[in-house]
């Protein structure tokens, strides 16, 4: 299996979001994987990635702001289905031209206080895919605990986006 990060694949020129953009050293540079549990054996269409809030993502004093975990769901969501564009169109993840996605819609469900100081986990898994929509769910758990909930419709990201 492959230890790249998907954003790790995104062009230079499409590398600067806040979120995940390798090229935004202040950004929050979440990487996303494909991920095997023992739940989903022989089958990687979901996928994970890890992200540890720091004390300036606080939101009450032991708490991590909604907006960032809002804006992690969104990244991972992205790069999930840029991802599983490339595994639908039988591409490696790099070849030009570039898959890339920008958020459609995204529904945030926040289910439990989400605790300062621990490791997030989020897991994606796919809805729909198609060629230009990919609809991911994703989970945010802390402590093995789900603390929010999350749906993204992915659309292919325009044309008229890359200059």
């Amino acid at each position: 299996m492959n230890n790249i990060a998907f954003q790790d694949y995104y062009p230079d020129e499409l590398s600067h979001c806040y979120g995940c953009g390798k090229n935004n050293e202040q950004g929050h540079q979440l990487k996303s994987y494909w991920y095997q549990d023992e739940q989903n054996q022989g089958n990687i269409d979901k996928t994970i990635a890890h992200f540890t809030p720091q004390p300036c993502h606080t939101a009450i004093p032991g708490f991590v702001y909604g907006g960032l975990l809002a804006s992690l769901i969104d990244c991972h969501g992205t790069g999930s289905a840029a991802a599983i564009a490339y595994r639908y169109a039988e591409r490696e993840m790099g070849t030009q031209p570039a898959f890339r996605f920008v958020t459609g819609a995204l529904n945030v469900n926040f289910l439990a206080p989400t605790p300062m100081g621990v490791e997030l986990q989020l897991i994606g898994s796919f809805i729909e895919v198609k060629p230009n929509k990919v609809i991911v769910d994703i989970t945010l758990s802390a402590n093995n605990v789900i603390c929010v909930k999350g749906s993204l419709i992915a659309v292919k990201m325009p044309a008229s986006f890359i200059s």
